[in-house]
């Protein structure tokens, strides 16, 4: 049995000012919508946090931007987030951009216990800057350090109460790679099963990785809604 909160406050109970987080997702996609309410309720700061991008202005991780409680914010993209954007420019916050496909893998590695690898993505760029490169057959290589975090919080549609996960569709973005790259992981889930539910070759994250849980339901709002005219000929 892993550690099975009764609500979102008593799952971040444990996390502190100054504490570096994972957070799953992709733009609002397989984020843990429940779990960044009861970080923005609890007031923890100075916050290091590890996702893709950071929400948007109303919802996701776009809400501890607006209450300035991330100080340092490691992802790919600034996304759809005026805030963000106007944080970044303003100097308000320490920002750490990194390639999609290169923000992947350090957090892979991380996971695996690899502590650097190189990589020809950012050669040549500012990226690169301060970094050891190396050639191997006759082309650039930059060196890459992996990441970890003191907590992972992701988002899985079915978890059972041991903690083996499966996500749905797309939200297997960062989550799989961020539950093995943390020192404790909390999953939020939308259906909890009992252990044996889950047929085992359908387990995307296995239960080792998973140190608490939190059944949950979500909003799923949309990032960007997008609809075609529809014109009656």
């Amino acid at each position: 049995m892993k550690q099975l909160f009764t609500s979102a406050q008593e799952a971040v109970n444990n996390i502190q000012d100054g504490s570096t987080i994972m957070v799953g997702g992709f733009g609002l996609v397989g984020i843990p919508e429940q779990l960044i309410l009861a970080l923005v309720e609890k007031g923890v700061k100075e916050l290091t946090i590890i996702s893709n991008n950071c929400g948007v202005d109303d919802w996701g991780l776009g809400l501890l931007l607006k209450k300035k409680q991330i100080k340092r914010m490691i992802g790919s993209y600034v996304g759809e987030n005026k805030e963000f954007e106007r944080q970044v420019l303003s100097g308000e916050i320490e920002v750490e951009l990194i390639p999609q496909g290169t923000l992947a893998e350090r957090i892979r590695a991380g996971g695996a216990g690899i502590p650097a690898f190189y990589t020809p993505a950012g050669v040549g760029t500012i990226v690169a800057e301060g970094k050891e490169t190396r050639s191997f057959n006759q082309k650039e290589y930059v060196l890459e350090t992996a990441l970890t975090a003191d907590f992972a919080l992701i988002r899985a549609a079915k978890g059972d109460t041991i903690g083996n996960l499966v996500y749905n569709k797309t939200a297997q973005n960062f989550n799989p790679i961020m539950a093995q790259a943390a020192k404790f992981t909390i999953a939020e889930v939308e259906d909890l099963v009992e252990v044996g539910s889950i047929d085992p070759n359908e387990v995307h994250t296995p239960s080792i990785f998973v140190q608490g849980l939190l059944q949950a339901a979500q909003e799923k709002r949309i990032e960007r809604l997008t609809i075609s005219s529809y014109k009656e000929v």
